[in-house]
């Protein structure tokens, strides 16, 4: 089965910041969180030789769960100064590289995987879409189809999720983690759940009642004091599965043809790296990359296109 693996973009830029010690180029520029980004890329090339490729970012300016509820990550600091001219860093390195990159103003970069996860496999049922990101919001996208790879620590060590892992891991099935928000909240978000509900009263009233909705029709069999909180915040556990929900129709569409990765532009990569100083990261550049390219530049050389 060929793989499509979409990065998210921010995710793996935050992480890699975090990880790497400052690291600068010829001109004296904070680099680090560029080279960790296109580390971790070459590093799932090469373990997990995906046929596909594309990234997705946040865009700056408000989504929707923004204007649908005002505390919506607020809470969470300003970007390092040092880190924000390296995503656009990031943006130029990838189109030298032909790589395709989402991004939509409104809307996250977790939408846009939702989006495109399940838009692909209905261009080509024999692709198995992997996601990389150290966001678990995203687990909830998990299925027969769609798996995900994790960071764990730094930009290195990664999990494999399927249904099964994260059935083991969180006690909970996949299509559950939007419930199981709406009874916890997220505190990285920024937004409550059920006031006095935890991780495990939500994984109990979840197993036992599957969904969020069902949960709610049957709040006379519960215990007396957990069914008059659930009663209570009835409407911010509404709100909360709302902003937990990841949107599968973002107006983006893929062509998987541009994500082959034997179509990217090799040449391109190495310039890239070469002038970022990358020195290590130029001989990790798979031999699969721009292979389509590189031939059809030599068929048109030799008159054959």
């Amino acid at each position: 089965m060929d793989r499509f693996i979409l990065i998210d973009g921010n995710a793996i830029l935050h992480r890699a910041y975090h990880a790497l010690p400052p690291l600068t180029d010829k001109e004296g520029n904070i680099v680090n969180a560029v080279y960790g980004f296109f580390s971790m890329l070459l590093t799932v090339i090469g373990e997990y030789s995906p046929t596909y490729l594309a990234v997705c970012f946040d865009r700056p300016k408000p989504t929707f769960r923004q204007e649908m509820y005002v505390g919506y990550q607020q809470h969470r600091p300003k970007m390092s100064d040092d880190l924000v001219p390296q995503i656009e860093r990031v943006h130029q390195v990838l189109k030298q590289m032909s790589i395709p990159l989402f991004e939509i103003d409104g809307y996250e970069a977790d939408d846009l995987i939702g989006t495109l996860s399940v838009q692909i496999p209905k261009k080509d049922d024999n692709l198995e879409v992997l996601i990389l990101s150290g966001d678990r919001d995203l687990l909830q996208l998990v299925n027969e189809h769609v798996k995900m790879l994790a960071p764990i620590v730094g930009v290195k060590n990664i999990i494999f999720y399927d249904s099964v892992k994260v059935k083991e891991k969180f006690g909970i099935l996949p299509s559950q983690i939007v419930d199981y928000k709406a009874l916890v909240g997220d505190s990285s978000d920024g937004y409550p759940g059920v006031t006095g509900i935890g991780p495990k009263t939500a994984s109990d009233l979840l197993s036992k009642y599957e969904t969020f909705e069902n949960l709610y029709k049957h709040l006379g069999e519960i215990n007396p004091k957990i069914a008059e909180k659930l009663a209570l915040d009835a409407e911010q556990a509404s709100l909360a599965k709302k902003l937990a929900t990841i949107v599968k129709d973002a107006p983006i569409s893929v062509d998987i043809l541009q994500c082959d990765i034997s179509c990217f532009d090799r040449d391109g990569t190495q310039k890239a790296f070469e002038n970022l100083g990358f020195k290590s990261l130029l001989a990790r550049i798979p031999q699969s990359l721009g292979v389509k390219k590189e031939t059809s530049v030599e068929s048109e050389q030799l008159g054959l296109l």
